[in-house]
């Protein structure tokens, strides 16, 4: 395709991207969450949304297979962001990423006494840094959904997880004990479109920025 492709994830991203495909003049012909069309075209000739799964969105972008996308700081971090450029934090879809244990646990005492800690999560890269950073000792259990089941159940002293309202944490007697860092999605952009379709990227880009600078990003 000689136009654009945007590569999208179900619903939050693709949500609270809307307004701002709206501010460059790109409206969706469907939406992810009642059709199961994984292509949508726009109003735009030039112009496809690809839906994919949140964590795959920064490789389709990375191999050329959607010219743009949107994906949170989360999954960009575990990818790595090699091969992306990442001109706008769209302060959209936004959360905390925390470590979370259960409501009796003492994190601080455990840390304190240099506890050799079993924490679950996806976010393998983040919390390896976060707890190298503070020179506490873990084992990184890998899990893929339902993180608060873990130390439940105990397969896990503590989660590292996104944290929105706090509500499930909540429901399942866990307390966030420490925020690692603010999340939000970003603007991800093949660097080799960027050159080759520089005269179609730019002007959404730039739209995306207007948008984002007038508050349109904001829910």
């Amino acid at each position: 395709m000689d136009g654009i492709t945007i590569a999208l994830s179900k619903g939050r991203i693709f949500e609270e991207t809307l307004p701002l495909l709206a501010a460059a003049g790109i409206i969706p012909s469907g939406n992810p969450e009642t059709s199961r069309k994984l292509i949508l075209d726009t109003n735009r000739p030039d112009v496809r949304v690809v839906i994919v799964r949140a964590s795959d969105t920064p490789t389709y972008v990375q191999y050329g297979a959607a010219d743009l996308g949107i994906a949170g700081k989360d999954v960009l971090l575990e990818h790595g962001g090699l091969g992306l450029y990442q001109p706008l934090d769209l302060n959209i879809a936004k959360c905390r990423m925390c470590v979370a244990v259960p409501a009796g646990f003492d994190y601080a005492q455990a840390v304190q006494r240099g506890a050799r800690l079993r924490v679950a999560t996806k976010y393998i890269h983040t919390a390896r840094e976060h707890f190298a950073a503070k020179g506490v000792h873990v084992d990184l259990i890998k899990l893929y959904g339902s993180m608060e089941l873990a130390p439940l159940v105990g397969l896990a002293d503590a989660i590292v997880d996104l944290v929105s309202s706090g509500g499930t944490l909540k429901a399942n007697k866990l307390v966030a004990v420490e925020e690692i860092m603010q999340i939000s999605a970003r603007l991800i952009v093949n660097q080799a479109a960027l050159k080759i379709k520089r005269e179609l990227l730019q002007p959404l880009i730039d739209a995306f920025a207007g948008a984002v600078r007038s508050g349109g990003a904001t829910p």
